[in-house]
């Protein structure tokens, strides 16, 4: 990988910096996360309440984990991604479990060159098994500032969030009317963040590859906000849903206002829905949630 000199001498600035390696020093990326991948490329500031991600090369990227397990809240951060030539990168914020029968919820932020739209990828996955992607193109730049992405997730429903808006909703049929559409409610959930590489794939189907002399590509965080239940196994899964109580219509289902916003999203900046991919289907038949109300 050859460096560009800006790219040296933004990496360089990880000497000077307060690196995240898991110590509670104030703020929250401090008190709230640890670095579980390349921590020398991920670095806090301004008291903790900010945080870096850096690539350098296609196998050196970063990854930070919330100390915190939980069942069911909202998690939230704000995110400035990668400004400029950003192909072949993917940026993340996510929710997950750990194993290979894992439970996941995701926002992906796929990078494209100069000019061209990132897409917004968000999928959902139950007992290892996902392919419920639906993707969006922004309707704001997300490299000129800071933009709020939440995942709210409770035992009826998840929502994805941009900004205050929804942008999709996946409700839970699991157990009821006999649909049996796989829904996470068993595992307890880490919150990640990451950036790192996917030239196979990410950019316009893999065509366009990552432009290494513009390394390192910095994705930035301001705060994370954790409104979860606490748990780390055992009986706290039920006794997380049941301790949501009177507060559980609001996490169940969306006012007519939403409604509105996420019709708007979905009907000029949705670019993929699972649902309408026919190579999804199975003996010509659409998953069996795709014909049920998800809000």
């Amino acid at each position: 990988m050859v460096m560009g000199m800006q790219g040296a001498a933004l990496l360089a600035a990880v000497v000077f910096a307060s690196v995240l390696v898991g110590l509670a020093a104030g703020g929250n990326f401090y008190e709230e996360c640890d670095a579980t991948w390349e921590p020398q490329n991920c670095w806090a500031y301004d008291d903790g309440n900010r945080l870096s991600l850096a690539l350098v090369s296609s196998s050196s990227g970063s990854m930070i984990r919330s100390k915190k397990q939980f069942v069911y809240g909202t998690v939230s951060t704000m995110i400035q991604l990668v400004p400029g030539d950003s192909a072949g990168t993917v940026t993340t914020y996510y929710t997950s479990s750990l194993g290979d029968n894992h439970d996941e919820i995701d926002f992906e932020f796929l990078g494209n060159v100069t000019g061209q739209p990132y897409t917004i990828h968000t999928n959902v996955y139950a007992a290892g098994v996902g392919n419920k992607e639906m993707q969006f193109k922004p309707w704001f730049d997300p490299t000129t500032d800071y933009h709020n992405y939440t995942i709210s997730w409770a035992p009826c429903m998840i929502v994805w969030y941009i900004d205050g808006v929804p942008i999709r909703a996946f409700r839970n049929y699991a157990a009821s009317h006999g649909h049996g559409v796989a829904f996470p409610t068993t595992q307890p959930l880490y919150a990640y963040s990451s950036i790192w590489a996917a030239e196979d794939w990410a950019t316009q189907g893999g065509r366009v590859k990552a432009d290494w002399s513009k390394a390192p590509f910095v994705a930035s965080y301001h705060g994370i906000d954790l409104d979860v239940c606490e748990c780390y196994g055992g009986g706290c899964v039920a006794g997380c849903a049941a301790g949501l109580g009177d507060a559980a219509p609001r996490y169940c289902s969306l006012s007519t206002t939403q409604v509105g916003k996420m019709q708007w999203v979905q009907s000029n900046y949705r670019i993929y829905d699972y649902c309408a991919d026919p190579k999804r289907w199975i003996n010509g038949q659409k998953s069996v949630e795709c014909d049920l109300a998800q809000y």
